[in-house]
């Protein structure tokens, strides 16, 4: 865990380093092919299925990811410091709110000092799962392949828990609609993963 303020600055200049590169991927979301294109390689790559990650939640009490297993899921990273990431939550308490979204769980990952988001929720309500980390937060970050990232991302996975998407940058809800709206005819088995994919690329292109 990062003890000090020091910790926090390492923290923040980790993901600013990877600003350019976000903004490039924020205009090309990283979607996840069915099958590798090319052998594996030492970079870090977004894995085809949602690794199981444990961190603490709001009450301290340790939740792992396969809790959620055999239901649709969004994960998003965020961290108090992270404007975007502060201005997606309304729409996401707007999501996790909707009767016609009730079978995805919305799982909010905080990269951050746990004694700032906790008190970031006394002013701002989260209607959804909380979980914090500081370095194993950064960790789980990096099981997802997303560590040269910056914040915010938004991981989409199917009731299988393969990851279906990846949204870098600001999630709006025309574009959360679109994909969830592909992740649900895909665990209906009205689509196969490729299809999918390729309505949500389409979409991004539109």
């Amino acid at each position: 865990m990062l003890k000090s303020r020091a910790g926090r600055w390492a923290l923040v200049a980790l993901l600013a380093l990877a600003a350019g590169i976000a903004a490039y991927l924020a205009s090309r979301q990283a979607l996840v092919p069915e099958q590798p294109a090319l052998p594996p390689t030492p970079q870090a790559v977004i894995p085809s299925t949602r690794p199981d990650v444990s961190l603490a939640d709001r009450d301290g009490k340790l939740r792992s990811l396969s809790e959620w297993d055999g239901k649709p899921a969004i994960i998003n990273f965020w961290a108090t410091w992270c404007a975007p990431c502060r201005r997606e939550i309304p729409m996401l308490n707007d999501l996790a709110r909707d009767p016609a979204y009730s079978e995805f769980a919305l799982i909010g990952i905080a990269i951050d000092f746990r004694e700032d988001v906790l008190r970031y929720l006394t002013t701002t309500p989260i209607d959804y799962m909380v979980l914090i980390g500081e370095q194993d937060g950064l960790d789980a970050a990096r099981a997802f392949g997303m560590e040269s990232i910056g914040l915010p991302f938004t991981v989409f996975t199917d009731k299988t828990d393969r990851i279906v998407t990846v949204h870098v940058g600001e999630l709006h809800r025309p574009q959360a609609d679109v994909i969830l709206s592909a992740v649900r005819a895909l665990d209906a088995e009205q689509i196969d993963l490729k299809t999918a994919q390729d309505r949500i690329r389409a979409d991004r292109r539109n």
